[in-house]
């Protein structure tokens, strides 16, 4: 069975007033002294995030316990210093972000200006391994259609600098302001993926391969496919779900590539079209459908991936995992709605982060 990893970054915040804390230097000092977590936390491009990464499991019920885990240290870590951890994908309250001053952060500051001052913005990033580099790509080529419902899915940052975006996932169309970001074209084989990414560094545009972020990308670290395209999620649960559902499209993608089935064709142009639809309506209203690529409500669109990827979420043992997990969306709402909800309930966007520091450390 393959298995699957996820990397979470997380917003640091005042408990008090809800506004973003550029601490994670101190965050991290603290967990570096816990020898069993000094691989776990990583720096991110601005001081407000943490991220962790989690081991590959095979088991779903065992990532989402060590989601939850790691969600919980990173509280503790950083209640020591006087904040703490919220699992929002763009913060509620306006912000001016702290840019980490290593190398590689002040060359990036220095070649994309407010670009890199406006990338305060919290990805869930799922890893899925595969056989080789060319099953990966066959997979890449094969996926690109249905990434967009996992956008809508995991849709969590619905405020921008203090006011309501009118986006689900506004984080999503942030990161597109990279120059390497986005949907790609088919590439056929491991050969031309290597070959385009050796080319676009060259360019000198981006400063390693380590920036090439597309959708879906060959890890340079690890045997698999790295998924980018979903907010952090608000609850752990949400993650394992499109964990669950990321290896299940490429189990999916990895037979119809052994059996000759070939990638739909659809244009990198039609691909944007559906990100910004799934990053504008979530699962409110409609979005693009993955085959036809028309407007659909968004339930009928999760149901067809959920016909998609069904076989293979069975032989996974995860069919009632994806089936009960997108029906409580459907009905309770993405991180998005509830966001929404709660600033309708109470007047305050505060009371949106201290909720949500809440709901990040439920199980």
């Amino acid at each position: 069975m393959r298995t699957v990893g996820v990397e979470e970054e997380l917003l640091l915040v005042d408990p008090g007033t809800g506004e973003p804390r550029a601490l994670s230097a101190a965050v991290l000092a603290r967990a570096s002294l816990d020898d069993a977590e000094q691989d776990v936390f990583e720096k991110e491009l601005h001081e407000q995030m943490l991220e962790f990464a989690t081991h590959p499991q095979a088991d779903m019920g065992r990532l989402h316990a060590e989601i939850a885990r790691c969600r919980e240290e990173a509280g503790r870590h950083a209640g020591g210093i006087g904040c703490a951890v919220a699992a929002l994908a763009t913060s509620p309250l306006p912000v001016s972000p702290a840019v980490g001053m290593n190398r590689r952060y002040r060359w990036m500051a220095e070649q994309y200006g407010v670009v890199v001052q406006e990338q305060l913005v919290l990805g869930c990033h799922v890893h899925v391994s595969v056989d080789s580099d060319e099953e990966g790509v066959a997979v890449i080529d094969r996926v690109r259609p249905w990434l967009p419902v996992l956008t809508a899915l995991s849709a969590n940052s619905p405020f921008w600098q203090g006011k309501d975006s009118a986006y689900s996932s506004y984080r999503s169309r942030v990161w597109q302001r990279w120059p390497s970001a986005g949907p790609t074209e088919l590439f056929g084989s491991a050969e031309t993926y290597h070959r385009r990414v050796a080319d676009m560094v060259a360019t000198g545009t981006i400063l390693d391969e380590g920036m090439i972020y597309f959708d879906v990308r060959l890890s340079q670290r690890y045997p698999t496919v790295e998924f980018r395209v979903a907010d952090v999620c608000l609850n752990a649960g949400t993650a394992v779900l499109v964990a669950a559902l990321a290896r299940a499209l490429v189990e999916t993608a990895a037979r119809e590539w052994r059996e000759g089935v070939p990638p739909a064709e659809h244009s990198v142009s039609l691909l944007r079209l559906a990100a910004w639809r799934a990053a504008r309506s979530g699962l409110t209203e409609e979005l693009l459908h993955p085959e036809t690529m028309r407007r659909m409500p968004a339930e009928a669109v999760v149901r067809a991936l959920l016909e998609h990827v069904e076989e293979a979420l069975k032989s996974c043992g995860d069919l009632d995992l994806a089936r009960e997990g997108t029906a409580r969306l459907l009905r309770d709402g993405n991180g998005a709605r509830v966001q929404r909800e709660l600033l309708e309930r109470t007047g305050s966007l505060r009371d949106v982060v201290t909720e949500c520091v809440r709901r990040t450390q439920a199980a």
